[in-house]
């Protein structure tokens, strides 16, 4: 069975729906190719017992006006919330006791998550020139030379493990965390960036982008699945899941995608095909096509990581649950990466007199524990929960979800593997790569990127309308 359509899509997580919903909008035919049972990726949201679980991203930040913008086109901007302000607050352990993170001098000066050398070698870091232009820093190596070890150890090494579940010492700094190393670049420093980039800031919340340190925290009142479930109802009738691309290949002017589903062999024929699925799907899809590129996105490691949701009687959490939750650095030496305080983060997220908790194990730190049985997992996390929050009972709700490939990793020569995406962009007309693994992992990153992939698509089928019309 044979298909034609303007531009084929493989992958329906939210970088793919995404595009899809708008090459729609500008009139162009789509066909989704998912090899999951349903869409969305890895933004997957489930009600049990009055309990709104998270699979795996809990939130978004709205970092740009393309996110309040795509959820009122969906009609679903009335069902968008916000953070409560408690969620502002986050803690650190260590010496097994939750510090809260300062966020304000006078805290800096008070707290006890680092000691009087750490905060005089902090305030170091005006004095500390740049590096070499040549120079391939990771994160931790950044870090360590402006800020010192200990900030480095316990402040980015959990920060790094709560959003990459990764590690510093192999993240690349200008490809994890681009804004930090321009502060360096532009101003010679953090602090001398923080204090002289405000005008620059005040221009890019004018145009309505926002920091990450300054954008608020978004979530809909049933959960971030809203957004991909809506989507999904949006493409519902170009989206096959249970599909499982076999080969791209270019035939007769046009790109021709072949898959599978329910023991049936498909073959669907289009002017411009999008990549949206993992790197190493992607790889494996272009290998024949591109050999240099399908290697680069191969190179792209990804953290294992497993979700532990637990939900309790607020009687049985003897501490103030006044925040976001906690991160784990590495030197405690703990069974999990940190928690989220998931009830208190989001309204409407429990029952009456309920309080429910989202804990990640696992990522590039202790990959191994993907393979414990469920209730090793929740043993070793029960034994942080008594340590740290005191908490000696037993759950009441328990849900867990593995991600053998979690979230890709930007490490030493992404940069060098996002330029050849766009090698291969440019030597194969009609091919476009889009995901996490490109311009950032967060969901507003992921929003964010799409839009120009789709911008592209526009340009280059317009352009192949003008030449039809030329002959």
């Amino acid at each position: 069975m044979n298909e034609t359509v303007d531009v084929v899509i493989i992958g329906a997580g939210i970088s793919g729906l995404a595009a899809g919903y708008w090459l729609q909008q500008r009139g162009y035919s789509v066909q989704m190719l998912e090899k999951d049972a349903v869409a969305g990726g890895s933004i997957q949201t489930t009600k049990e017992q009055g309990y709104i679980i998270e699979h795996g991203p809990n939130s978004g930040l709205e970092t740009n006006p393309l996110i309040r913008k795509l959820a009122d086109s969906l009609g679903i901007l009335d069902q968008m919330i916000y953070a409560n302000e408690e969620a502002n607050n986050r803690y650190i352990v260590r010496d097994s006791q939750l510090h809260p993170l300062p966020m304000a001098p006078g805290k800096f000066i008070k707290t006890n998550l680092f000691s009087t050398g750490a905060k005089f070698r902090i305030l170091k870091e005006l004095f500390v020139g740049p590096a070499p232009e040549e120079a391939r820093e990771t994160v931790a190596d950044f870090v360590s030379r402006r800020l010192g070890p200990e900030f480095l150890e316990y402040a980015i090494n959990p920060f790094v493990a709560g959003v990459f579940a990764g590690d510093p010492r192999e993240l690349s700094v200008r490809a994890a965390f681009p804004k930090l190393v321009a502060l360096e670049d532009n101003y010679g420093g953090l602090f001398k960036g923080m204090i002289k980039g405000r005008r620059e800031r005040r221009k890019r919340e004018a145009a309505g982008e926002e920091s990450k340190q300054s954008a608020r925290m978004f979530s809909f009142r049933e959960g971030i699945g809203t957004l991909t479930e809506t989507l999904q109802d949006q493409l519902q009738d170009v989206i096959t899941t249970d599909a499982t691309v076999t080969g791209t290949e270019k035939k007769n002017d046009q790109w021709e995608v072949s898959y599978t589903h329910q023991g049936n062999v498909y073959t669907v024929e289009a002017n411009a095909v999008l990549f949206a699925a993992p790197a190493y799907a992607v790889s494996e899809l272009i290998r024949d096509i591109d050999n240099e590129t399908a290697a680069a996105l191969n190179a792209i490691p990804y953290a294992k990581a497993v979700m532990i949701f637990t939900g309790y009687d607020r009687q049985a959490v003897p501490i103030d649950l006044d925040g976001f939750g906690y991160l784990i650095p590495e030197a405690e030496q703990m069974n999990i990466l940190g928690t989220i305080w998931t009830s208190t983060v989001f309204e409407n997220r429990v029952p009456p007199g309920k309080v429910s908790f989202t804990t990640f194990v696992g990522g590039r730190r202790q990959p191994g524990k993907l393979e414990l049985d469920d209730d090793q997992l929740l043993e070793e996390m029960r034994a942080d929960f008594r340590t740290l929050m005191g908490i000696s009972v037993e759950p009441e709700q328990v849900f867990i979800r593995r991600w053998p490939k979690a979230i890709p990793q930007y490490t030493l020569g992404h940069l060098q593997r996002e330029a050849r995406m766009e090698i291969f962009e440019h030597e194969h007309p009609g091919l476009f790569i889009t995901g996490n693994h490109r311009g950032g992992i967060s969901v507003a990153d992921c929003i964010k990127h799409s839009r120009p992939r789709v911008d592209k698509i526009d340009a280059y089928l317009k352009n192949l309308d003008s030449i039809t019309i030329a002959y």
